[in-house]
């Protein structure tokens, strides 16, 4: 899912050093891992990685499919991609005998839709989107994706959903029972409505300040990843998440060893380090996320979980939601439809 992007110098830097091709290079998200992870990596295993940035997950994409991969060893990229990923066969086709802490996630990761049983990538996070808000400043609790779309009246100009196509898309789609992966022209037609109608009371469309907005109190009532809602709940405990009665999607962010990877062993062992209960235990304490790694959330402060419930959904109920999928040719027809939306009056 989207990141926050670099800025000035940090992007430029990102998108222009070149590693070394004796470097294993890793590309991540920035912050999704330990400022020192590679650092520990390299010393822990002999081995010498490099970390390279990505914003988004188009924008890996768009490289990894020009070089067919080239250049790249393991990336980070959300699970649709990695679907893509494996079907242009650029995915290596995991050995799992190369990594013996698979062992740790939940049952339940081996049991994703995008990719059963592990076989083209591994599950790094995962969570739920649903509405972050100020408790204090809203008089009904919301529990309805219309709550959203068609906000009251004190709410107007009080709102914002995400921008990136599948999620603002996924509002509309399960306030109306479809699913977050329906490809029904006529579906389509009814959220393309419904989400030009919720302009109208919308105050931005916001992948990566809404917390911040919910902290000012520029905004009450927000679309979000559960683990962005933490930002908002750390700053002021007067933000809370809810999941709608209609339901979530399931997004998953995933490893993937590009199969042209020159350095497959430094490559599986990177995967295999990052599965380690203390390595993966930081992106739950220091993202907020929730990780599927078994060993790593049993580890984690109980008080962690108090501070932010949605930390302590169970992969059991994660599962009980529709995971996002790759789309095929339909996604078209998603990047089509955002945009007349985003343009419309």
């Amino acid at each position: 899912m989207f990141r926050t992007p670099l800025t000035g110098l940090a992007l430029i830097a990102a998108l222009t050093s070149a590693a070394s091709a004796d470097d294993l290079v890793i590309s991540n998200w920035d912050g999704y891992m330990a400022p020192d992870a590679i650092d520990a990596f390299n010393t822990d295993t002999d081995n010498t990685a490099e970390l390279v940035l990505h914003g988004t997950n188009e924008e890996i994409m768009g490289k990894l499919i020009a070089s067919k991969g080239a250049g790249y060893d393991v990336v980070f990229v959300s699970s649709p991609f990695a679907e893509v990923l494996n079907k242009l066969g650029i995915a290596e086709t995991l050995d799992h005998a190369k990594l013996p802490n698979i062992a740790n996630l939940y049952p339940a990761a081996n049991e994703l839709k995008h990719d059963p049983g592990n076989a083209f990538s591994v599950p790094y996070a995962w969570g739920t989107t649903g509405l972050c808000y100020r408790a204090d400043l809203i008089d009904e609790t919301p529990d309805s994706w219309w709550d959203l779309l068609t906000p009251p009246d004190d709410l107007k100009d009080k709102v914002t959903m995400l921008a990136t196509d599948r999620w603002l898309l996924a509002a509309a789609q399960l306030a109306n029972g479809y699913s977050v992966n329906t490809t029904d022209e006529a579906e389509l037609a009814k959220v393309k409505e419904d989400l030009i109608s919720a302009k109208q009371t919308l105050l931005a469309y916001d992948d990566t300040t809404f917390y911040a907005k919910l902290v000012s109190g520029e905004a009450d009532l927000v679309q979000a990843w559960d683990g962005w809602c933490n930002y908002g709940i750390a700053e002021n405990a007067d933000i809370k998440y809810v999941i709608p009665a209609e339901g979530s999607d399931l997004w998953v962010d995933t490893m993937v060893i590009i199969k042209g990877s020159e350095h497959k062993d430094a490559a599986y062992a990177f995967v295999n380090w990052m599965l380690d209960a203390e390595h993966h235990r930081w992106a739950a304490e220091n993202i907020l996320y929730k990780v599927p790694n078994k060993a790593a959330m049993e580890g984690l402060d109980p008080s962690l979980i108090a501070t932010f419930p949605n930390m302590g959904i169970t992969p059991e109920d994660l599962l009980g939601y529709e995971q996002l999928l790759d789309v095929g040719e339909a996604q078209r027809a998603y990047s089509r439809i955002v945009s007349e939306i985003k343009a419309a009056d």
